[in-house]
């Protein structure tokens, strides 16, 4: 355990959520692309072989997220310079509860504006959810980000954001 702490740089035992959460994410997310995948084929959910199928491709999505998740650890720790190697899962955790949240919240907004998928044309309606998802994602990357103990990195990571966008103008530190 010592040698997976210091891999990490985890000096408290409370650090140590943010590599179980990190896991379990891996695990969810290569679940729920297993289903996804099992659904199409027509195994019948009962069978023994669906869930030896369903475990096995499982397994080799999260060794492939897994590979994907410390390469990208290796590309952006330098460029982000982070004090602790614990704080990029806490930082992609954050960026993946703000995303699935912002979008989740988008869909009721656009109900009470009277905007429907199925009812309204695509050129209209994407553009619209773009434009109220842009504005939530930003104040719930703060909030989020807050959370998770990374207030200072994500209100950076907006600054350069909007800065390169030309909307710099409309923060005052």
């Amino acid at each position: 355990m010592q040698k997976f702490k210091d891999r990490w740089q985890i000096k408290h035992n409370w650090q140590l959520i943010f590599p179980i959460l990190g896991m379990l994410s891996l695990i969810f997310s290569s679940y729920l692309i297993a289903k996804y995948i099992l659904n199409l084929t027509n195994i019948p959910q009962t069978n023994n072989f669906y869930f030896g199928i369903l475990s096995a491709i499982v397994v080799v999505f999260c060794f492939v997220f897994l590979f994907i998740t410390l390469k990208l650890f290796n590309i952006l720790e330098p460029k982000w310079k982070v004090s602790y190697r614990w704080e990029l899962i806490a930082i992609f955790i954050a960026f993946a509860v703000t995303g699935s949240t912002a979008a989740r919240i988008s869909d009721p907004i656009l109900s009470f504006l009277s905007l429907d998928k199925a009812s309204t044309n695509g050129w209209i309606y994407w553009p619209i959810r773009i434009l109220i998802i842009f504005p939530v994602y930003q104040i719930l990357l703060l909030i989020v980000g807050w959370i998770f103990g990374q207030f200072k990195f994500f209100w950076d990571f907006e600054k350069k954001m909007l800065n390169r966008m030309g909307l710099a103008r409309f923060l005052k530190d």
